[in-house]
């Protein structure tokens, strides 16, 4: 589509250069829009992340995104299996599904964007509105004007924060531990038991799972693969959390520790507490696993998606718990349908209170079912509807069906 038909659509400021963000950008650049993307982080972004699930719906995504989607975007498996503690399976589920790595799905997100409306470096300061525009000022001194800004800037949003204060992430009560292990690596025990499925395993008030994703320079081949693990694990906010974000130099990082920065003590905690918790083959992958890292889990609800020419997406707006694998599904969802309403209404204020409105519904639908599987990683539950969850999600079958699986089989709308 040539200038002059995008100049007629309008022009997108869209701040995050991630998931959420690329998303937008190309979906709206195939819309008739112009898109500029504007990310705070000045080098890549490949090297963050580790496992990602797909459904049927993200794949749908992609192609309308124009991104490339074939049989090496990520590595297929045809079930699950729930262990117990000496390894043996306990529940099997056929379900077919690709798994792939966060650093190959942003690959092909960037590779169909054009580069040289991708902005870096660019940390978002604050938002100025007109009536017929809205502005980004960077930390840097430069600016950015256009018809629409999309805050696609993550749990942490500035956008959210400069546009729509009020909302804050709100802590879970557990970490995901997470890492990455090369199947050559792998014993022969761990290799069978684990690099053809999704497996899990059910310790009190925790939970293991791991799937294969595609190895280095998103190989697929078998010999090449990695296997991915999460593992949620309790831990107090005022007392844990912080003990755990805390360096060798006692310094405290409160917005998430480098995985660098990691306490030696803690991770040799960990990977103790892997050899007297799991299953042997399980302890295998921590104990392999070069890098460990943990994520603090959140839930994050907001009121508003969006106000005068601002709209947010993805995990500036919603941020649902990872048992849902919905993250990037949720991102992308969110992009296909602001994008479908800029196209259908008559102006950008109809259009984002339509956007809000279908959004705004799905985002507390879904933060809510992965709150409700979260349940059973509580010690003490406080009402009687988290009792129930726990007991829910405890057993085997109710959580192989619904961890990380399509919204069709939720039966949910996305």
């Amino acid at each position: 589509m040539d200038q002059a038909a995008q100049a007629k659509k309008g022009k997108a400021i869209i701040i995050g250069g991630s998931m959420g963000g690329l998303f937008a950008g190309n979906l709206l650049l195939r819309a008739g829009w112009q898109a500029e993307i504007h990310e705070r982080v000045h080098g890549p972004l490949s090297d963050r992340g580790a496992g990602i699930v797909t459904h049927q719906e993200l794949l749908h995504a992609l192609k309308l995104a124009g991104a490339a989607v074939d049989e090496t975007l990520g590595v297929s498996i045809p079930s699950r299996v729930t262990f117990d503690r000496q390894g043996r399976s306990i529940a099997e589920l056929p379900y077919e599904q690709l798994l792939t790595a966060w650093s190959r799905l942003l690959g092909v997100l960037e590779d169909a964007f054009p580069a040289r409306h991708y902005h870096r470096g660019k940390a978002l300061a604050r938002i100025e509105q007109e009536a017929d525009s809205v502005t980004a000022i960077f930390e840097d001194g430069t600016h950015a004007t256009g018809d629409l800004l999309v805050g696609a800037d993550g749990i942490r949003s500035a956008t959210r924060a400069q546009a729509m204060p009020g909302s804050e992430p709100v802590y879970a009560g557990y970490v995901a531990w997470r890492g990455l292990v090369e199947e050559s690596e792998l014993s022969p025990q761990a290799h069978q038991a684990l690099m053809e499925r999704f497996a899990f395993y059910l310790p009190p008030n925790e939970q293991m799972l791991t799937y294969p994703v595609a190895g280095r320079a998103d190989a697929i081949s078998k010999g090449a693969r990695r296997i991915n693990f999460v593992w949620y694990r309790p831990a107090d906010e005022e007392t844990e959390l912080r003990r755990l974000q805390t360096d060798a130099s006692g310094r405290h990082h409160a917005g998430g520790i480098p995985p660098t920065a990691i306490h030696p003590e803690v991770l040799d905690e960990v990977r103790k507490a892997a050899t007297d918790t799991l299953p042997p083959v399980f302890a295998e992958v921590v104990h392999k696993t070069p890098l460990l890292f943990f994520q603090p889990i959140f839930d994050l609800e907001c009121e508003r998606m969006a106000a005068g020419r601002v709209a947010l997406l993805g995990d500036a707006a919603f941020v649902a718990r990872p048992h849902s694998g919905m993250g990037v599904t949720k991102a992308a969802y969110d992009a296909l349908e602001l994008t479908e309403a800029l196209g259908s209404e008559a102006g950008i204020h109809q259009a984002l209170a339509r956007y809000q409105a279908e959004r705004g519904r799905f985002g507390r639908s879904i933060v809510g079912h992965a709150r409700n599987m979260g349940a059973c990683m509580l010690a003490d539950p406080s009402s009687a509807h988290e009792r129930e969850m726990a007991r829910r999600y405890r057993d085997p079958g109710p959580l192989m069906r619904e961890t990380a699986v399509s919204l069709r089989y939720l039966k949910l709308d996305p």
